[in-house]
């Protein structure tokens, strides 16, 4: 049986095939996520506020490849640099790719390429596009666990990306 589109908006499509239905990202080659870490042994991490969970969260800077227009070819590093330099003023140092993997498999045909990216440096004043309102936190490593919790209990929620990422970049803390 061929998908059926039960809706669509600008960002997203519902579609049921066979008896899923699942979410599809839409004006989008790709989703990507960035483990940034100063020279000095610092994770450098955002806060935003999430409609879909009414909560501010703690998580990794990332976002879209190809979602601009005019740029959507860009390459999922490209769209990895951009983000981070938008999101966090963070850019420069050495890049390399993590792996990738689904980010809710029974709900979304979404795939996540995870990037690291060590030594970088502030470049520019960061926080976001325009429409977003990001904070940016620089945490020691050391430290990230103990920080994570207390913000939890402040009611803050934790992106579970932030353990995925630093496992897949072989950091524990």
């Amino acid at each position: 049986m061929p998908a059926q589109i039960l809706a669509s908006g600008r960002f997203l499509k519902l579609v049921k095939e066979g008896n899923w239905e699942y979410a599809e990202r839409v004006r989008a080659s790709g989703v990507i996520a960035i483990v940034p870490l100063t020279i000095s042994g610092e994770v450098v991490l955002i806060e935003q506020f999430r409609p879909p969970v009414q909560c501010r969260v703690i998580e990794i800077p990332a976002g879209l490849a190809g979602d601009i227009e005019g740029a959507e070819l860009e390459t999922l590093e490209t769209a990895a640099r951009r983000e981070l330099d938008e999101e966090t003023g963070f850019g420069n140092g050495r890049w390399k790719l993590l792996g990738a993997g689904p980010s809710s498999a029974g709900l979304t045909n979404e795939v996540i390429t995870f990037f690291a990216a060590e030594d970088v440096e502030p470049v520019s004043d960061g926080g976001g596009d325009g429409h977003e309102e990001i904070a940016v936190h620089r945490v020691p490593l050391t430290n990230l666990r103990a920080w994570l919790n207390e913000k939890a209990a402040g009611g803050l929620m934790v992106d579970p990306k932030i353990y995925s990422g630093l496992a897949m970049l072989g950091r524990v803390f």
